[in-house]
């Protein structure tokens, strides 16, 4: 059997998977897609339900007629499916005996497997249930942590996005259309030149809208990936109490000793349902042992990074405090891009015994925007309003379409340069200005998969999970 036939066999099999999730629980769902659903039913709980009805069977392994569970039972005749083929159900009791013997009963059924991760999804995108963008919108649904997450998962699942670049598409094929026929017309000037000229009006209306569309600060990224906070200061600024304290926990190791943090910590926050990654570093001063540089390296790069710095400035630290000047001029020499910061004076209960007298932070990073105090929590609600403050004006509305992903802005960003091609172009070498727009057609085709894209599949399926 060469490899072409087995792929095919091996596509066309029937796939089965535990879609609910692993251990012992109340209820486990079990689904099964392919040709052999409709016999499996039969074989394990005849007779086949009513389309889209669940009836309460008795399952039975095949060959032994021993009774596995009693369960409801469900069949989803394609193309009415998810997948678009045929699809048994089965919610089982969630105990792992029951599960474990209801798999190897399917793994007996000849041409009949173990599904692979993401694979029935992928069955719903290759029999036309979903696009590409929907499917990386259900893989975002699964792994949402927050509301806001959910809310943009689910408007790509639901087709935002797809609706959005198809109309896209269609306008460029329109536009494409008419660059071919004034190809066609080419000894005609007057419609040669009225078809190019409406092609041009098209393609410079779509380039600015997909320019707005790409220069939009990366909102729908930053909202699926999270919203980046580095605490950044010197040692013993009190980042990592501070770290501790809105992570609700021991994250971080708190150590009197300057130096103790010597890589990036990370936790994910959910700040008003918008998903926040907060990060502790190392502290920065002028001198260190070679570790401890690698750490202030690695903080530098970060802070480059970030979304928001919260720049941690000891409070009970004397006016003019070597430690936060020395790590003040660290950042600043650094070639810092104009970033989004937040100053915090730390140590407020220890400010407080000291009648006031503390850290005069507007000599070097400006006046601070909130005091707080990891041992009492003072202003520790404060800052993280400041925080989701910040995060939502960088995200803005969740309801309107969004870029999610690298691999879309890749694409969009190819789009936008063959319409530059196309506008900067000879309009008179029309078979040229063909091809720049076949390319821009193209780029948004594999947006959604409306083209080959063998290439990407593996990549977008290969995040779900066994079942999905």
């Amino acid at each position: 059997m060469d490899d072409q036939q087995h792929q095919y066999e091996h596509r066309r099999a029937t796939i089965f998977a535990l879609s609910s999730g692993q251990g012992r629980a109340g209820v486990a769902v079990i689904r099964v897609s392919g040709p052999g659903a409709p016999a499996i039913l039969i074989s394990m709980a005849s007779p086949v339900p009513q389309p889209r009805i669940a009836e309460l069977r008795k399952v039975r392994a095949p060959g032994t007629g021993d009774i596995i569970d009693q369960a409801l039972v469900l069949f989803f005749p394609g193309p009415g499916s998810q997948t678009g083929e045929d699809v048994a159900e089965f919610q089982i009791h969630g105990g792992r005996a029951v599960v474990a013997a209801m798999l190897a009963a399917l793994a007996s059924f000849p041409a009949c497997r173990l599904a692979e991760p993401g694979e029935f999804a992928r069955r719903a995108f290759e029999n036309g249930k979903i696009d590409l963008t929907a499917a990386e919108g259900l893989a975002d649904l699964v792994d949402a942590e927050t509301e806001a997450q959910r809310r943009q998962a689910l408007r790509q699942a639901a087709g935002v996005l797809a609706r959005l670049y198809d109309s896209w598409r269609s306008s460029l094929i329109a536009a494409s259309a008419l660059v071919e026929a004034a190809i066609d017309f080419s000894d005609e000037r007057d419609v040669f030149a009225d078809a190019v000229g409406r092609a041009r009006v098209v393609v410079e209306e779509l380039r600015q809208v997909i320019a707005a569309h790409l220069d939009n600060g990366r909102r729908g990224e930053i909202l699926r990936e999270g919203f980046q906070v580095a605490l950044v200061g010197a040692p013993n600024a009190g980042k990592s109490s501070l770290f501790n304290a809105l992570a609700q926990r021991d994250a971080a190791i708190v150590s009197p000793e300057a130096g103790t943090t010597r890589d990036i910590i990370e936790v994910r926050l959910d700040l008003g349902g918008i998903p926040v990654v907060l990060a502790d570093t190392a502290g920065l001063r002028e001198i260190g042992a070679a570790v401890e540089m690698e750490g202030m390296r690695r903080t530098r790069d970060r802070a480059r990074r970030a979304d928001l710095v919260l720049w941690v400035v000891n409070g009970a630290e004397r006016s003019g405090g070597k430690s936060s000047q020395s790590a003040a001029r660290l950042f600043d020499t650094q070639e810092f891009p104009t970033c989004e910061m937040l100053v915090v004076l730390t140590k407020a209960d220890l400010l407080a015994r000291n009648g006031g007298q503390g850290a005069d932070a507007s000599e070097f990073v400006g006046d601070p925007d909130v005091h707080v105090s990891a041992v009492t929590g003072q202003g520790i609600d404060q800052l993280e309003k400041l925080i989701a403050s910040k995060a939502s004006r960088c995200i803005g509305a969740v309801e309107a379409p969004a870029l999610t992903q690298a691999r879309h802005r890749t694409q969009l960003e190819a789009c936008h340069g063959a319409l530059g091609r196309f506008l900067a172009g000879n309009l008179d070498e029309a078979e040229l200005r063909a091809e720049d727009l076949r390319i821009a057609v193209l780029a948004l085709g594999r947006i959604t998969g409306r083209v080959d894209v063998e290439d990407v599949l593996d990549h977008v399926f290969g995040r779900f999970c066994i079942g999905k």
